[in-house]
């Protein structure tokens, strides 16, 4: 992977050297592909991400095998909180979405080291409540906007997770990720298209005007994105690089 196209994580870009170092040992690098299992519902999460691009989906099931998207999580943060706040599962699953790369790690380490590290601690603390946020401005966009915007948020948020504005997207992901059919997703992706923001094809979206895009959106984007960087602080615009200049993309 060219170094121009690394992202560096947010917390891990976040920590003290001292708790980056003891982390680092542990990290392997590894690749998000599109509809791979993170952690299965109800079932112990023995390993946490640090997405480094790609996106993936904290998602609920229903008894009658309906399943919708409650939270997005990429670059920004992990995948694997609920080991962090004292649980060992959850009622919910996490599936790739988007594929990209990850830094993996044993769950119950970094337990371990979020209980010894106050300032590992607080990070995580504000990376919850960040996440919170989000997952409850998106029940609230689900209630009081429309698909078409929704879309747009959802596109957005998911260009600020990778190194270009062209990614895998679905109609099985899409229609899931805005709970709605899939004949909906085509009409919805459609308009964008001929309004000349996207670019949409065999699974394939690239955004090709991202001040409409973001015109067209509601509210939400911009109110969960502010709670994100007032919590952690503003995205890093290079690689993070220890004291022995080495990118942590090479761990592993």
């Amino acid at each position: 992977m060219p170094e121009r196209d690394l992202r560096t994580n947010r917390l891990l870009s976040r920590l003290s050297d001292h708790d980056y170092e003891r982390l680092r040992p542990h990290l392997s690098h590894v690749d998000l592909d599109y509809r791979k299992s993170l952690y299965e519902a109800f079932r112990p999460v023995e390993q946490v991400y640090f997405p480094i691009n790609g996106v993936a989906s904290l998602v609920i099931t229903t008894t009658d095998g309906a399943s919708t998207e409650v939270g997005t999580i990429g670059s920004e943060g992990m995948v694997g909180l609920p080991v962090c706040l004292g649980d060992s599962d959850a009622p919910s699953a996490v599936y790739v979405q988007v594929p990209g790369t990850a830094l993996r790690m044993d769950a119950r380490f970094f337990r371990s080291e979020v209980e010894r590290s106050p300032t590992l601690n607080l990070i995580i603390l504000r990376y919850a409540h960040a996440f919170f946020n989000q997952v409850a401005q998106s029940a609230v966009c689900a209630h009081l906007h429309n698909v078409d915007q929704r879309c747009c948020r959802w596109l957005l948020m998911t260009r600020d997770r990778m190194p270009s504005g062209d990614f895998l997207l679905t109609h099985e992901f899409l229609g899931m990720m805005l709970g709605v059919r899939r004949t909906t997703v085509t009409d919805v992706m459609g308009g964008l298209q001929r309004a000349g923001l996207i670019h949409y094809r065999r699974g394939h979206v690239t955004i090709l005007d991202h001040a409409h895009l973001h015109q067209r959106a509601c509210e939400c984007y911009d109110i969960s994105k502010r709670a994100f960087d007032r919590l952690l602080g503003d995205t890093p615009t290079a690689p993070r690089v220890d004291k022995k200049h080495r990118l942590i993309s090479e761990v592993g």
